[in-house]
């Protein structure tokens, strides 16, 4: 299976996050580290922290992705084990998961 339109689209929405989550001050040297709790967050930063944090979970599940696609595993639904359909994965090129699975 030819795979590089959904590596090239995974890797564009990677280079996106990491930008998004630079200019909230969000390095990924630091990414994937356990945030810090502090006692006094200022309200403003739980507004920041939402969106950071959704944005990355999803440089997560996308750097697995990648690393499903080096290993040649990806496109293989990792709990079943069943080819992920084309349309799911057109979708959701980061889906670990056949539509069956991920319902």
């Amino acid at each position: 299976m030819d795979f590089s339109t959904r590596k090239q689209t995974l890797e564009v929405r990677r280079t996106e996050l990491a930008g998004m989550l630079s200019q909230a001050g969000l390095g990924l040297e630091g990414a994937y580290a356990a945030p810090r709790r502090t006692r006094a967050a200022a309200p403003a930063a739980s507004a920041i922290e939402v969106p950071a944090k959704a944005s990355l979970d999803e440089l997560r599940r996308i750097d697995a992705a990648l690393a499903r696609l080096r290993e040649g595993s990806y496109g293989f639904c990792q709990i079943c084990g069943d080819d992920i359909a084309d349309d799911w994965l057109d979708q959701r090129p980061a889906s670990p998961f056949c539509k069956s699975c991920a319902l």
